[in-house]
């Protein structure tokens, strides 16, 4: 096999203060994702300063909900304690759940602040993707190329041992178990997608539909997105031809049709403004 690019974790250490590359990228990413979406909001007319609370609910729904899909994908409630098991879509669903939450106690469209938030959430998950590079997590398949990439250090690392005893890799009984296999970098091709979210996105924030449609459009590109990426991750959580990821992306898929289809026409402020 093609001998692998060796990605060394990201990890810092200033005094008694330890910072994760994961954990450097999650906070420019929320940062990021709060400063766009109060750009769009403040162009489409909103109120862009209900994004603090947004954010923060966004924050601990993320949080909340990452870590009880984990704990439901396992099985086992104990990992609820752990510092492993942060699930994208886990934490999509919960931090639109308390986001809905936030955006109805303070009496606002939950609709027209998720099309603001849409632009923003694929900003942050362009950059919060480099975090599971960083630290060597969700990555690919084995792959037999120059341009695979190993992680010696990763969560887990990729020896043969490893892609043998839990993702099934079918490799050379010649490769020791603790020689460091390659493997497809989807941490990398999620951040070129996640950009290419954002770049559509951002083009269409200005649309004339109907409140709802951009978060549509954000809804069955992720899901399209990530159903395509899950082809090439090293999983273990299928469900017949199929990750649990995958139907989750699907559902989601399936609600940004129904959102731009129930969304599409004009938008009531936009044709008030007209008239």
């Amino acid at each position: 096999m093609s001998t692998p690019i060796i990605q060394q974790s990201a990890d810092w250490h200033f005094g008694f203060i330890h910072l994760t590359g994961f954990g450097f990228a999650m906070m420019c990413a929320f940062g990021i994702a709060h400063y766009v979406s109060q750009v769009v909001l403040h162009e489409r007319g909103d109120d862009p300063e209900i994004m603090n609370d947004v954010t923060f609910a966004a924050l601990v729904g993320t949080i909340i909900g990452a870590k009880v899909y984990y704990a439901i994908l396992v099985g086992d409630p104990r990992v609820l304690f752990g510092t492993a098991g942060f699930v994208f879509w886990g934490g999509f669903l919960g931090a639109v759940t308390l986001c809905a939450a936030v955006i109805r106690w303070r009496r606002q469209s939950f609709l027209r602040i998720a099309d603001g938030a849409a632009v923003g959430i694929a900003a942050g998950y362009s950059i919060g993707r480099t975090g599971c590079w960083a630290v060597g997590d969700d990555f690919g398949r084995v792959w037999d190329s120059p341009l695979a990439v190993g992680f010696p250090h990763g969560i887990p690392p990729t020896t043969a041992q490893v892609m043998r005893q839990l993702y099934g890799a079918n490799l050379p009984a010649s490769i020791p178990d603790s020689a460091i296999v390659g493997v497809y970098p989807t941490q990398l091709l999620e951040v070129v997608l996640g950009f290419v979210m954002f770049v559509v996105l951002w083009r269409l924030r200005r649309h004339a539909h109907a409140a709802g449609w951009l978060f549509g459009v954000y809804c069955l590109l992720a899901g399209a997105e990530r159903f395509v990426v899950e082809f090439f991750r090293a999983k273990t959580d299928m469900v017949g031809p199929l990750t649990s990821a995958q139907i989750v992306a699907l559902a989601v898929a399936a609600a940004g049709v129904l959102l731009l289809t129930w969304r599409s026409g004009p938008s009531r402020t936009l044709a008030s403004a007209r008239s």
